[in-house]
């Protein structure tokens, strides 16, 4: 008698696959199923963020000057046209505006050891809930700040990209009593008139920095922003010669080196944007309905969270234990080939 394929046998396929991760395949490669039990795993099971969030509670090392960050990620569906969840989004991965699935992660990078965990995620899909991108991370956010009221969730500070950079969820951050690091717009409006009555907004790109600021940062009050809320802003270059401006609503003594530091912590979300794609197939899933998309993604993530907490069992990476599956058939191959070469 045939069986029905469970959450741990998807995963199971998804770990142990390298290219192909269609539902035919599945079934192709298994005596186990019958060929339409994957699809009626996917259109069945109800993987949500919480269940991510209780595996990562197992790993996660906590630090007090841990960050959580927020990016999204597009999932290329561009040669679909069928599938629910898929919208024209912009993908920073092609440069350009693609047809796929919006997936906003939650990251907490340790930056005493440089790990990291995704804890959190929203799938984006506004004709279904009528929430934007902002909303789930205002969601996510406060989601946070709920975790570290309980004990379970411990960091010093937020970071963001300038999409998710505005008013609101930087209010929101500061409020809860936490710091943010933001780049912002070049042509946002700010304002160097600090305790004036009536503020000079220009544009933040526009301003003149002395030397003392290009170390320190100055002091500004941004556009929309409460009436005598400050913050400081950083003028940080990059080795290529961009240009970054940061604010924050932190009053300790930084300096443009630590700010850049800390910034930089961003970069692990994007290696956790290139790991899950690499090697758990996560934008593969061929099915049509949104329900079977959002647990294809679910599973994908189980997925990734089980090769890091392998990796770091065995000192390795995500990607060499992925590859060191093919280990054993490329030395039993050149030992006995199944297809021997022939001049």
């Amino acid at each position: 008698m045939l069986g029905i394929v469970t959450r741990n046998a998807y995963c199971q396929f998804l770990l142990s696959s390298q290219t192909n991760y269609t539902l035919t395949y599945f079934a192709d490669h298994t005596t186990q199923f019958s060929h339409d039990a994957p699809t009626r795993y996917l259109r069945n099971d109800r993987i949500t963020s919480k269940q991510i969030w209780q595996q990562s509670k197992k790993d996660i090392v906590l630090s007090p000057n841990g960050f959580i960050i927020f990016d999204d990620s597009v999932l290329d569906k561009n040669h679909s046209r069928q599938i629910e969840l898929v919208y024209k989004q912009y993908s920073g991965n092609e440069h350009r505006v693609i047809n796929g699935i919006g997936l906003i992660n939650c990251v907490y990078v340790n930056s005493d050891t440089g790990e990291f965990w995704v804890i959190d995620y929203r799938i984006y899909d506004p004709k279904t809930d009528g929430k934007d991108k902002h909303q789930h991370v205002a969601e996510m956010l406060q989601g946070c700040f709920e975790k570290c009221l309980v004990g379970e969730l411990e960091f010093k500070g937020v970071l963001m990209d300038t999409w998710y950079a505005t008013t609101k969820l930087m209010l929101l951050i500061h409020r809860s009593g936490h710091l943010f690091y933001c780049p912002i717009q070049k042509n946002r409006k700010v304002s160097q008139s600090v305790g004036a009555e009536k503020y000079k907004y220009q544009p933040a790109d526009s301003l003149d920095w002395s030397i003392e600021e290009l170390d320190f940062g100055k002091r500004v009050h941004v556009n929309e922003f409460p009436a005598g809320f400050e913050l400081k802003m950083f003028r940080i270059v990059a080795k290529n010669g961009d240009t970054e401006l940061v604010v924050t609503n932190d009053e300790s003594s930084l300096d443009t080196e630590a700010v850049q530091t800390m910034c930089g912590y961003r970069w692990k979300v994007e290696q956790f944007h290139r790991e899950v794609k690499q090697v758990t197939g996560i934008e593969a899933c061929q099915c049509r309905k949104a329900r079977a998309q959002k647990n294809h993604i679910g599973c994908a993530l189980l997925v990734w969270q089980f090769l890091k907490r392998r990796a770091k069992e065995c000192f390795t990476t995500v990607y060499a234990l992925k590859q060191g599956l093919l280990d054993n058939y490329m030395t039993n191959e050149l030992k006995s080939p199944s297809i021997r070469f022939t001049a």
